[in-house]
């Protein structure tokens, strides 16, 4: 599979309609920014590296990050504090997302092709 370019996506937020998993580490500086927003679900998880994460939506929630305009706020004032998992999706660990089929338009669409 070709490598996805969000930027060719036209609804770029749907990979935000369910919130991410971040390292409560990241999670503390991104709350420093005052941001209308919040964590929830405080979890243990030893792939973190604080070995904890916090997600950013409650149960099948919007990203609480998100405005209404379908941008992400965090983005929009410090893309270095923009949550890795954000960063990298329709990508986890270099591996499409075993998400990436239900989240993101351009995955669903092409294995819609397939089909065909």
């Amino acid at each position: 599979m070709k490598k996805i370019d969000c930027q060719k996506c036209k609804k770029q937020h749907s990979c935000c309609d369910f919130g991410a998993w971040v390292d409560l580490d990241e999670a503390k500086k991104i709350l420093s920014l005052g941001l209308k927003g919040d964590f929830y679900h405080l979890e243990k998880d030893k792939d973190y590296p604080s070995g904890y994460r916090v997600g950013t939506s409650v149960e099948d929630n919007r990203c609480s990050f998100l405005t209404p305009k379908g941008l992400c706020s965090i983005h929009q004032v410090d893309y270095n504090l923009k949550p890795t998992h954000c960063k990298e999706f329709p990508y986890e660990k270099g591996k499409l997302s075993s998400f990436a089929d239900v989240l993101c338009p351009v995955v669903k669409s092409k294995i819609k092709r397939k089909k065909q």
